[in-house]
């Protein structure tokens, strides 16, 4: 029977951190600022996090707050829609951590002006490479606010992404999104179009940035990099009232990173009133990095399964 480690570290760029790690996964989740996972990855390999040594600032200082948000990397809770200041918030602050059996709950400050409380549960499978990570959006206001979940993983640059595609029959109604920014060149080499997978690589030699949204339907996106491959799933409502043209999954990349986003439905939360979005990670080790032919992924991935 395994066992899941729950302790206090120091580390020695970002301060104090909870671990938490079976036989197979160690995470690290920040207690000084966040909160973030700045680190997951299998025993003994190379964090699959995109880690922001220079804590870059993110945006242009906004007035109302005393800061600016750092950049830093990892995984974050975010609501969209991307309005500023709202969004830029800076997670400066020290971290509620309320270990737990098997993880632990990790609970921002309120938020300034926001009014807004941010928090993570953090629970480890313990005979397996899992993680269920439940992203809680508490409305500490005093009027109801309108957003939805939008639960942003920075990943290590180097790696291949892999995207489902919808496809449903659907007849003469569409059956997929594509929702591209004004920044994404839609001839970028570092993505593919494909009828059933789309891929996207991370290329360092490429500053300029390129970002894609999709309505997911097979709700899941993987990650292959580092000798491990991050998989990442999450529940889709059909036809649901999502941002941005109606995606559920959003990726981006530039010459640093890569971003794998899962967004959630817009909610209408009532003063006191929490809302919950839940993911499910999974992470293997494995040497592949995988061609575009889609027969070639879909036998791939049922070896994950």
């Amino acid at each position: 029977m395994g066992k899941v480690n729950v302790t206090e570290v120091v580390s020695p760029v970002w301060g104090k951190c909870a671990k938490i790690e079976n036989e197979q996964i160690e995470l690290l989740v920040t207690l000084e600022f966040g909160p973030r996972v700045i680190h997951a990855s299998r025993i003994g390999k190379e964090n699959m996090m995109f880690e922001d040594l220079d804590r870059t600032p993110l945006g242009e200082k906004q007035d109302v707050f005393s800061e600016t948000l750092k950049l830093c990397g990892g995984h974050r809770l975010w609501i969209s829609p991307e309005i500023l200041p709202r969004c830029y918030y800076p997670d400066s602050k020290p971290v509620e951590f309320e270990p737990t059996e098997n993880g632990g709950i990790f609970t921002a400050p309120v938020e300034d002006y926001n009014f807004i409380q941010k928090s993570i549960q953090i629970t480890l499978m313990e005979d397996e490479p899992s993680v269920s990570i439940a992203h809680t959006v508490k409305n500490c206001g005093a009027w109801d606010i309108y957003f939805a979940h939008w639960c942003i993983t920075m990943l290590a640059p180097g790696g291949k992404e892999v995207i489902p595609v919808p496809v449903e029959k659907t007849g003469l109604l569409p059956n997929r999104v594509l929702t591209l920014w004004d920044y994404s060149d839609i001839g970028d080499p570092r993505v593919h179009w494909g009828n059933r997978y789309i891929t996207l690589k991370q290329d360092s030699s490429m500053e300029n940035a390129f970002k894609v949204g999709i309505n997911s339907e097979a709700g899941w996106a993987a990650y292959f990099n580092r000798g491990q491959v991050f998989i990442k799933t999450f529940d889709t409502v059909p036809g649901g009232a999502y941002p941005d043209g109606g995606c559920s999954f959003e990726t981006y990349t530039n010459g640093k990173m890569l971003e794998c986003e899962t967004l959630g439905e817009f909610v209408d939360l009532e003063p006191g009133d929490e809302a919950t979005l839940y993911e499910h990670w999974d992470l293997y080790a494995t040497d592949i990095v995988p061609s575009d032919d889609p027969d070639e992924l879909d036998k791939l991935m049922e070896d994950f399964d």
